[in-house]
């Protein structure tokens, strides 16, 4: 039986279905992640846009091109938020939780309640030289434009030897790994901010280090200065910003104010000069006018990030920001449209001021070598290299996405 795992969304998604196709490998099942013909499918959905949501409902169409008589399943937070939306298309409809419960291969619809305490997985299948591991779920934010936590829950973390014993399970070819978690800066070892005791720990394992994303509230010195004592650590910081205007924030239920935000950013550069910090962006929130606009690109601007994530506001039933009303979605859309320009400029920019790195090779294409350093530039490198070596290289020029290298 070939068994056919596709994944929208988020890493966290990503982890969760990798652990999926662990445990059909070991039932013997002929397994792959990519879109082709197989005997049974499984669509992890996303819910954190409505687009989202669309693109998981035509995941289910095109499987059902590549083969009308295959089962279906779904899973995920489009699952939890509507499962409706799938009823007559899918074999089994699940949610957010027990998503490894699908590889029994039971039929109907097939809610369970998210758990209060973290679910523990099957480890993840990993196939790259770059393992992704899920350390949190849940999130207690409640940002207003957020439908996350209604979806999955309050926050809890993984058990600290469950996520050690992981790390020691991979495989030799693994030669980075990135925690991942829905609100991975809320990490807890009983009941206290745990991230950094357990990098401190991972550390050990001689593999470099990568977090998905962080909240600028867990970012004050004494975490930093530490994150730089780790001898792995890779200076790469997703921090989510979505607005440089403080009354826009204050409408999102964001817990810091732009020059907060802007002092993390500058306490980052403190103890790693060569890092990069990119951040998401939501344009279009309810309310937001042309001159709070023109603040978040000024402060983006004036942050100088290495790269952005764009997204026009998604109106999402049952938060908060629901109850405002939408903007025109030609405002938003030209919104978008500029800070894609600024984005272009600040990438090149970033790379421009790198002169060096090392790089983990991950990928082999018309005899040129790609990977990324480990501030998070990709690099193309004009050499046939090993995949999973780690090489030394001077960076030469940049097309403004890719770095172009040399071996030194």
């Amino acid at each position: 039986m070939k068994v056919c795992v596709l994944t929208l969304g988020c890493k966290v998604n990503k982890y969760e279905s990798d652990s999926l196709l662990n445990i059909f490998k070991k039932q013997g099942c002929e397994i792959t992640e990519t879109l082709e013909k197989a005997d049974v499918y499984v669509v992890n959905t996303c819910a954190v846009t409505g687009e989202a949501e669309k693109k998981s409902r035509q995941m289910l169409a095109k499987c059902k091109k590549l083969n009308a008589n295959a089962k279906i399943y779904v899973c995920g937070c489009a699952a939890q938020h509507n499962w409706q939306q799938f009823l007559g298309k899918a074999a089994l409809i699940k949610g957010v939780s027990g998503k490894n419960k699908i590889a029994s291969l039971e039929e109907g619809v097939r809610l369970d309640d998210v758990p209060k305490e973290y679910e523990q997985e099957e480890f993840a299948l990993q196939t790259r030289t770059r393992a992704y591991i899920k350390v949190q779920d849940g999130c207690d934010n409640f940002c207003s434009y957020c439908i996350i936590p209604y979806l999955r829950g309050r926050s809890r973390s993984r058990d600290v030897n469950s996520i050690i014993d992981e790390v020691k399970n991979l495989g030799s070819d693994i030669k980075e790994i990135v925690l991942t978690g829905i609100n991975l800066s809320d990490f807890k070892i009983d009941g206290k901010l745990g991230l950094l005791p357990l990098l401190e720990k991972l550390d050990k394992f001689n593999l470099r280090m990568r977090l998905s994303s962080m909240e600028e509230v867990i970012a004050d010195e004494e975490f930093i200065k530490g994150l730089s004592r780790l001898k792995n650590f890779c200076p790469h910081f997703h921090l989510s910003l979505q607005s440089g205007c403080d009354s826009v924030l204050k409408r999102m239920n964001r817990r810091y104010t732009a020059a907060e935000f802007k002092n993390t950013c500058q306490l980052i550069r403190k103890y790693f000069p060569s890092a990069s910090i990119t951040t998401d962006v939501i344009v279009g929130f309810p309310g937001e006018s042309e001159e709070e606009f023109n603040q978040t690109k000024q402060f983006i601007e004036q942050v100088a990030f290495s790269g952005l994530h764009i997204f026009p506001y998604s109106h999402r039933e049952g938060t908060v920001a629901s109850k405002q009303k939408d903007l025109d979605f030609q405002i938003k859309k030209a919104r978008a449209e500029q800070l894609k320009e600024l984005d272009k400029t600040l990438r090149r920019r970033f790379i421009e001021q790198n002169k060096s790195g090392k790089v983990l090779i991950e990928e082999i294409e018309n005899g040129k070598s790609y990977g990324f350093t480990e501030n998070y530039i990709k690099c193309e490198i004009d050499a046939i290299c090993k995949v999973g070596d780690i090489v030394e290289v001077n960076i030469t020029g940049t097309d403004g996405q890719l770095a172009k290298a040399n071996l030194v």
